[in-house]
């Protein structure tokens, strides 16, 4: 039986390369959109026999919840949870809607923490799982054109350090990806050279290095920055 790996906002970006990746080291891999046509379009890609998808509003605290009681059934092992969806929302904290706030706290914070405890079981029963959560150079650095982006990535920062603590006598490692300008569609239209951004694909390595070095060294955070440097 194949080791499993569950990845929200796996349909598209850094959440596909990592599926890709892990199915390529042997993983099956159930991703998690937001997208009925994008989750359709990435199986297909992925391969029936390699992956399955859940549609799943994770701005919803219920939705999250009901599904991640769902996994918890289907899968009674779960060697990686990657915790990767999210987003980013321009705009000055203090004139911005309430309502932004809210939607990016749901979708970069609570999702992270309600998809885990849902699955905590599940983990706790799995030798060497992992967890990794996507965090962002936003972790560290803060931005004035998206300060409620980057509070929100301090905290998912922060979630994880603590997570990783509880996770520690049950022998779960938990791993802070913080990645600097990605190439994905969340920059579409902005007018750069591919040059200037990482490449889903290297965020993905990296993560599949993470795990498989875990039988006894834990990578806690890991940043990960353009050549060229931020952007």
């Amino acid at each position: 039986m194949k080791p499993v790996a569950i990845i929200s906002g796996g349909s598209k970006g850094i959440g596909f390369a990592i599926a890709q990746q892990l199915i390529l080291d042997g993983f099956f891999v159930h991703i998690i959109g937001s997208n009925p046509q994008n989750l359709q379009n990435a199986v297909a890609q992925l391969g029936a026999n390699n992956a399955q998808s859940s549609l799943c509003d994770m701005s919803s605290v219920q939705e999250v919840i009901s599904l991640s009681q769902n996994l918890s059934k289907t899968y009674s092992q779960l060697q990686i949870l990657v915790n990767n969806v999210g987003v980013f929302l321009p705009g000055a904290m203090m004139e911005e809607p309430t309502e932004q706030w809210e939607k990016e706290w749901q979708l970069n914070v609570s999702s992270a923490y309600h998809l885990t405890r849902g699955l905590w079981s599940n983990l706790k029963a799995t030798p060497r799982a992992h967890v990794f959560n996507m965090c962002s150079i936003a972790s560290i650095v803060s931005y004035s054109a998206g300060g409620t982006y980057a509070v929100t990535k301090h905290a998912l920062l922060g979630f994880s350090k603590s997570l990783r603590e509880e996770g520690r006598p049950y022998g779960i490692r938990v791993t802070s990806l913080l990645p600097g300008a990605t190439l994905t569609d969340s920059w579409t239209g902005v007018d750069l050279p591919k040059e200037r951004f990482m490449s889903a694909k290297s965020v993905a390595k990296v993560l599949a290095v993470a795990y498989q070095i875990n039988d006894d060294t834990q990578m806690e955070e890991v940043i990960l920055r353009p050549i060229l440097g931020d952007i």
